[in-house]
């Protein structure tokens, strides 16, 4: 098991290094922008590596909504940073659920997840596996409650589609993480990286604010039990300050 931290993008070799990592995730552009992805400056350093890569999209993609000033660019800004994040070699690219607004139909939400891969499959596929990452907040979400995200993968599990499991996220929520892995895994058959974060708030709380692992509201030991049963590469999205201590800390509770 890989366990790693979202690092800056400024060296991210360096970066994992400073942290004893064995598993990097950046940006490949301005998260809160729509342009594509430039070419990565150190895309021939991360090849190098044996560093597990994984890259996150911008935080503005949502394929879900049913407003085509979004859901359109948001398709491009999916397809082009899967493509981007294919040249340094990740073996994923985390997407957010997304939402619609209220009083909207969910099911079209699902449709519109459905209609993205279905295009892109005519197309030859993404570059790199697509990674639905569940979400703490929004009461028409598509991926923060499990019964939703039961409802996403019927639209869209046939095709090569993968799942981040965020632990704050899921508490926020209000889903309980003993046990969850389970739960996740009758859903979506896989769980391809896990988002270990503490949280800052209480249990269903909708916020997400990621604490370090053992700082915040979360019982540290569900942590570790979590990324003990999901068996996959691990990524630290918190404090860059504590995440040196925090990776040797996890690897240790895991080893043990």
């Amino acid at each position: 098991m890989r366990i790693g931290a979202h690092v800056s993008d400024n060296d991210p070799v360096i970066s994992a290094t400073q942290r004893n990592a064995e598993a990097v995730q950046i940006f490949l552009a301005d998260p809160q922008g729509w342009k594509a992805p430039p070419p990565y400056p150190h895309a021939t350093a991360l090849l190098e590596t044996d560093l597990a890569v994984y890259v996150h999209s911008p935080y503005v993609v949502n394929v879900a909504t049913l407003n085509n000033r979004i859901r359109i660019p948001s398709r491009k800004l999916v397809a082009q940073h899967a493509a981007a994040a294919a040249t340094i070699g990740a073996q994923g690219l985390v997407v957010h659920g997304g939402h619609l607004a209220r009083g909207e139909d969910p099911a079209q939400g699902f449709e519109n997840w459905r209609k993205m891969f279905e295009r892109q499959s005519d197309q030859g596929g993404f570059a790199t596996r697509i990674l639905v990452e569940n979400t703490a907040g929004g009461d028409n979400a598509m991926a923060r409650r499990f019964d939703s995200l039961a409802r996403l993968w019927e639209a869209i599990g046939d095709y090569d589609v993968g799942f981040c499991l965020d632990t704050c996220h899921a508490f926020a929520a209000g889903e309980d993480l003993p046990g969850i892995v389970d739960r996740v895994m009758a859903i979506t058959g896989r769980i391809d990286l896990v988002h270990c974060n503490n949280s800052r708030d209480e249990f269903a709380s909708a916020r997400d604010r990621h604490a370090p692992l053992r700082e915040g509201t979360i019982d540290p030991d569900h942590l570790v039990a979590v990324c003990a049963t999901a068996n996959a590469p691990v990524i630290l999205e918190t404090d860059p300050a504590t995440q040196r201590d925090d990776i040797t800390w996890l690897r240790t509770q895991l080893s043990s």
